[in-house]
């Protein structure tokens, strides 16, 4: 019964900036975990950053001190702040939850994409 929610997406000049934001219709609290994943046309999707409820954050390479991810559990939202734009971040991008049913076993909540296009 979770939804998530993506906004933000845009077309943007490489160098500009956007940020993207998932909102949850229910507490993110409760996931182990959430993401921001991408996918272009004819690629398989990709992980650009996690977070964890405790606030550990993981970055792909390709992102790494252009990306910040970031959550804010009273508003029940998840953001993505990408900097220094590049055309290679062309993207459908996709907010992801998990959460923990037992061990080793997740139920992921995944939101429609945002399109992010980045212009030469």
């Amino acid at each position: 019964q979770v939804q998530l929610a993506e906004s933000g997406g845009g077309l943007v000049q490489a160098g500009g900036s956007l940020r993207l934001s998932c909102a949850a219709s229910g507490s993110i609290f409760s996931f182990n975990y959430m993401g921001w994943y991408r996918q272009a046309p004819g690629k398989e999707r990709e992980l650009v950053a996690t977070i964890r409820s405790g606030g550990i954050t993981n970055y792909a390479d390709s992102v790494k001190g252009r990306f910040t991810i970031s959550r804010d559990d009273a508003k029940n939202t998840l953001y993505l702040q990408m900097n220094s734009l590049k055309p290679e971040d062309t993207a459908v991008y996709y907010c992801k939850g998990a959460m923990a049913r037992g061990p080793l076993r997740f139920t992921d909540y995944w939101g429609q994409g945002t399109q992010v296009t980045v212009s030469s």
